[in-house]
């Protein structure tokens, strides 16, 4: 079913590193999802720039609930997502073993500083996604995703609008995301190599 698109942002990983794709995936299944994404409590972040996960608010303010495979709308996505990882490992053989995501939510104030998805000398996070489901954004609502290259040069800004779906390498692109002023809501998923 999403064979094309797989092929899509697979060539575009192999030359570019990274894809963009608006109205990505169904638009009913984009909505499903953020009307799940607002009835979930939320936990504060955590980041881990030493070997313990601690919580700083200077550097990171979103919230996030881990996605859940036995909901239906999850699953949904879930699959989406592991087609792309098969898919990835037969074309490109990556040796992905599984994929992680959870909901982000981030209220008015929350940012995300800049930051890569992998760990110098930790090879585990490969590939990055992010699933944008926020109806009706506007541009004075901030919030974007801030991407740059290996030399810190800002080579794409992403608005957090409803269906738009980001895919980079994990260990190529520092990102961050811009403080947000009203409730801003997205999956981020992470594909692995490590167990």
């Amino acid at each position: 079913m999403y064979t094309q698109l797989y092929a899509k942002i697979t060539d575009a990983l192999v030359n570019d590193g990274y894809i963009i794709l608006q109205k990505a995936l169904e638009n009913s299944l984009a909505l499903s999802l953020l009307n799940n994404a607002q009835k979930h409590t939320y936990k504060k972040a955590a980041i881990a720039r030493t070997l313990h996960m601690h919580i700083d608010l200077n550097k990171r303010r979103d919230k996030t609930k881990w996605i859940d495979k036995d909901n239906s709308v999850q699953s949904q996505y879930l699959q989406f997502m592991q087609g792309l990882q098969d898919y990835l490992n037969r074309t490109l053989y990556l040796g992905l073993s599984y994929y992680e995501s959870h909901f982000a939510l981030y209220e008015n104030g929350d940012f995300y500083e800049k930051h890569l998805d992998s760990f110098k000398a930790s090879k585990n996070r490969v590939v990055t996604t992010v699933y944008y489901l926020n109806d009706k954004w506007d541009e004075d609502d901030g919030g974007e995703l801030v991407i740059y290259n290996k030399h810190n040069k800002q080579i794409q800004t992403v608005s957090p609008n409803l269906n738009t779906l980001v895919v980079f390498l994990s260990e190529e692109f520092p990102h961050e995301v811009l403080v947000s002023s009203k409730n801003r809501y997205s999956i981020a998923g992470w594909f692995r190599v490590d167990k």
